[in-house]
């Protein structure tokens, strides 16, 4: 019950019942407050219980100085939880742990349910294995099960012995989508109380929730676990961007055209840890799917949210998709009666401005390998021509990598040249050189030539598009268009469609775009996040030998939001973000080394030249398709029996009772080790001293680098793991598919093929130095594994921005487990920072200005940390001096900077994780 200091309790009339509500307008200079911030507020009003949310935490935020930096600490209460399956695994399999250690400390297993409603949706496992077929799908359904069936029989065990927890089955849609679709309320009503629907999901890219006005983000498992435990979310008052949108979208620009602009606008302006709100005129013309798009990216420009507030353009989306007419009432009632429906006349407080003129933007696409590297579609051509070199030459994209080249191949044609990468450059009459290595292949009675450039895959995939009818149904327009003229897609080209959900399927078949996007390739393959999370499923087999002997630079293309290096596919080295219906262009153009405004992508039967804009569809064509394909009741349809499930899932074999039974064979799912020996008392903090570098990192790090992820190599700690278990290769799967087994996550973190560790030179990949053995090379793990046997603590040295990405919580707990006492880096994305003080590794900075080069440690030192104890004593250092010991006897010191940055985050960090806090407390209750 909250204290209600302001007298803000009241009631209101909507949807045909009174409820109660918590009125903003009871608090001073709350109407002035941008629409994200009011959320907040009403949160706080709501929670107050006069301990850890005070009534000066509400007056702290409704007199919020927009110019100040973030100083003032607030507990925010997410309304519910949303996870996938990859990072949900290990959320249930902690909450299963936690019943047992419950028990052990004396408390009741039943005390560990979520006390806020808890969704799950099975979208990230699948694999496309097979694609091409009408029989795609089902192919790849059967092989999901036979993959995941452990993990699915501990899910369904998990639903039915948790409260409040839910799980959508394989084959149903995309997280993200499912929940604008279907799970987001937008205003919450329980126990005769309306709320703002808020939600934090352990998928970064929860924010596309944005798009509705549902304020929330992604955070790590472990975050996501407390906060099904009714454990509030510790944050700063954050500085909030005015995002000014004015103008229309032309003609011929998609949704993905504006949303790689945004991204790049605002990774340029720098957002990490800010809130960004999107208002103005413009707003209006922003479909409700566009907006979710443009809130599914804020991950990429590193803002914790980047939010729509409610109007017009919410309601109707809320009818389309099949809400009820009391639901809708009540969101258009709540939100007008709270000052947040949109005004765009009313001035509102912003940190800082940003303005887009929709009718500015052009035609676009992101890559070689990070979505905030926007390319003009009319320059595409020419960026991958500059770029091309330094992959060939095994820099891969870095900034003035060489790029000139032998002037002779002294290697025939089609083999390896030993040129370390190199090859013949040649030139194509635009006045452009390349490099060019052309294999030919043969199949049947059919060759064909590939080389350095050819897009290997192009996949229509992903939430961050396939949530949106106006850009999948260009795709599809695209696709008839482009069959009706007899073009086809190049046969080295994997085609793939992965809407994200099954009302997508539902809108392709009454507009009758099926046939011509099978014509071309694009069957359906399943629905999940498959291309865009590392689950493409392996090339062709004679393109993927080619590739790998011949060290060819190849090219992916997707319809996603992340294209990081050696996401996509171990094969592929460059990676293109882009709209579904230029995915489609790409697949016909069959390379990157193409230019759509002058080339033709074949020819018609009558042998007349067939250009880009001779297929591509109207903004005219699209809408009117999209109003004559699309309705409420396919909505109602689709989701009246969303958590039933197929067969396959009723007749899973599932365990009974309160506490799992683990089966100590598994390789899925197994006990972790987080509460052995724990007891209720903490114990105090200490300083660390002999710690060795287990590794030297650049800038941009991200958690992709960090956690597991992708396919599982044979040769790698985590293949040999498996082998020993008696596990074949074929049923390796994916990193993801076994995050609830961490002896294969601890194998396998720090194991990305693209991770550069400057303690080795040219070396990439999970591979370090062990200092305890005369510095020879070996992987990550076995050193780990040998420090830790030793005794010895480990760091970790980094640049900027590290831990960007998804919110991965094995980023986190596989530091962690490997030994790791500390990072030490230049600076930080928010969500690994917040990770890494939730499972007890403590985050340092680097002094403003420095790095590691700058003081010159190049990792070969012993560290000495003091001054943490100071926690012990109920205060947050702000520096701790680090001194660096080299072999000669030479000392570096520095005074770090302790990114502990809230009480909170404190108190976990002296639980040694925020599980242990919360498992403490539970038992206290």
């Amino acid at each position: 019950m909250s204290q209600d200091s302001f007298q803000a309790k009241g009631t209101l009339e909507a949807g045909g019942k009174t409820v109660e509500i918590y009125r903003l307008s009871a608090v001073e200079g709350a109407e002035t407050l941008p629409y994200s911030l009011k959320v907040l507020l009403e949160n706080l009003l709501r929670t107050e219980d006069g301990a850890n949310i005070t009534a000066d935490h509400v007056r702290a935020l409704a007199q919020w100085d927009a110019d100040a930096e973030p100083d003032t600490e607030i507990q925010f209460t997410p309304a519910r939880v949303i996870m996938q399956d990859f990072t949900g695994v290990p959320c249930i399999v902690d909450l299963a742990t936690m019943r047992e250690a419950v028990e052990d400390l004396g408390g009741s297993a039943e005390k560990v349910n979520p006390l806020s409603p808890a969704e799950l949706v099975i979208d990230h496992s699948v694999q496309i294995d097979s694609y091409g077929s009408n029989q795609s799908f089902e192919r790849n359904v059967e092989l999901e099960y036979e993959r995941n069936g452990e993990r699915y029989q501990f899910l369904r065990w998990g639903q039915g012995a948790f409260d409040d927890f839910k799980v959508v089955p394989p084959g149903t849609g995309i997280v993200h989508q499912v929940n604008i679709e279907h799970l987001a309320r937008v205003v919450m009503e329980r126990d005769g109380v309306a709320y703002p629907d808020t939600c934090v999901g352990t998928d970064s890219h929860t924010t596309m929730e944005n798009g509705l006005g549902v304020l929330g983000w992604g955070v790590g498992g472990i975050e996501a676990e407390a906060a099904m435990l009714g454990q509030p979310v510790s944050m700063l008052i954050p500085r909030v961007v005015g995002f000014k949108i004015t103008g229309e979208i032309p003609a011929g620009v998609t949704a993905t055209d504006v949303v790689l602009t945004i991204t790049e606008m605002l990774r340029k302006h720098g957002v990490v840890g800010k809130f960004v709100e999107f208002h103005g005129e413009g707003v209006a013309s922003i479909p409700l799917a566009n907006r979710a798009t443009i809130g599914n990216m804020s991950p990429e420009f590193g803002s914790t949210c980047a939010i729509f507030p409610i109007d017009d353009i919410t309601m109707e989306y809320l009818r389309l998709t099949g809400r009820s007419d009391e639901q809708v009432a009540l969101v258009e009632a709540y939100a007008k009666e709270q000052g947040m429906w949109h005004d765009p006349s009313r001035e509102l407080r912003f940190s800082e401005h940003l303005e887009l003129d929709l009718s500015t933007v052009v035609p676009s696409i992101a890559g070689p390998k990070r979505p905030q590297d926007r390319i003009l579609l009319s320059e595409a051509k020419d960026s991958f021509r500059k770029v091309l070199p330094t992959y060939v030459k095994g820099a891969e994209g870095d900034d003035g990598a060489a790029s000139s080249f032998p002037a002779s191949d002294p290697s025939p044609q089609g083999t390896k040249d030993g040129l370390n990468g190199g090859s013949k450059p040649a030139e194509d009459g635009d006045g452009h050189d390349r490099p060019h290595k052309v294999v030919t292949l043969t199949r049947g009675d059919q060759s064909f030539d590939i080389d350095h450039g050819i897009v290997s895959i192009a996949s229509i995939t992903s939430c961050t598009n396939t949530s949106n009818p106006s850009v999948m149904l260009a795709a599809g327009l695209l696709a008839k268009n482009a069959s009706e003229k007899g073009l086809r897609v190049k046969p080295w080209v994997k085609t793939s469609m992965a809407p994200g959900s099954k009302v997508v399927t539902e809108y392709y078949e009454k507009a009758g775009l099926w046939p011509a996007l099978k014509d071309l390739g694009y069957h359906l393959v399943g629905y999940g996040c498959t291309t865009c999370i590392g689950n493409s499923g392996p090339l062709p087999e004679d393109i993927s030998a080619a590739v790998n002997e011949n060290d060819l630079a190849v090219t992916s293309v997707l319809s996603g939001n992340r294209n990081f290096e050696g996401r996509i596919n171990p094969d592929v080295k460059m990676n293109y973000l882009a709209s579904p219906p230029l995915v489609v262009a790409y697949a016909l153009a069959g390379t990157m080394d193409f230019d759509f405004e002058n080339e033709a992508l074949g020819q018609d039967a009558d042998g007349n030249d067939v250009f880009l804009r001779d297929i591509w569809p109207s903004a005219e064509d699209v809408q009117t398709t999209i109003d004559s394909s699309i309705d409420r009741d396919m909505f109602v349809t689709q989701y009246a029996d969303v958590f039933a499930g197929d067969d396959r899932w009723k007749n899973l074999d599932t365990p009974e009772g309160n506490t799992f039974e683990w089966d100590s064979e598994s390789t899925y799912v197994r006990k972790p080790p987080y509460f052995e020996g724990m007891t209720m008392e903490l114990t105090p903090v200490e300083d660390i001293s002999g710690a060795r570098v287990l590794a030297k990192l650049g800038d941009s790090v991200t958690t992709d680098h960090i956690s597991p992820a992708g396919s599982i190599k044979a040769d790698s700690p985590a293949g040999v793991y498996l082998a020993e278990k008696g596990v074949d290769r074929k049923d390796f799967n994916s990193y993801g598919s076994r995050r609830g087994n961490h002896e294969v996550m601890i194998r396998g973190t720090f194991a990305n093929i693209r991770l550069k560790n400057m303690l080795l030179d040219g070396v990439e990949g999970g591979f370090t130095r062990n200092f305890l053995d005369g510095g020879e090379q070996t992987t990550i793990y076995q050193a780990a594994e040998a420090y830790q046997e030793a005794g010895v603590p480990l760091v970790i040295l980094s640049g900027k921005e590290y831990g960007s990405g998804s919110s991965r919580d094995w980023a986190a707990k596989g530091t962690r487990l490997l030994g790791v006492k500390a990072v030490i880096a230049e600076s930080y994305e928010r969500i690994h920072r917040s990770n890494l003080i939730g499972m007890g590794v403590l985050p340092l900075q680097f002094p403003e200005g420095e790095s590691a080069d700058s003081l010159g440690l190049d990792g070969t030192e012993t560290f000495d940390i003091s001054g943490i104890t100071e926690l012990n004593e109920g205060r947050t250092p702000k520096t701790v001096k680090v001194t660096a010991s080299k072999e000669g006897g030479e000392n570096i010191e520095f005074d770090a900077v302790v990114r502990i940055d809230t009480p909170g985050e404190r108190d976990y960090y002296l639980n040694d994780g925020i599980l242990q806090y919360v498992l403490r407390n539970l038992v206290d209750a």
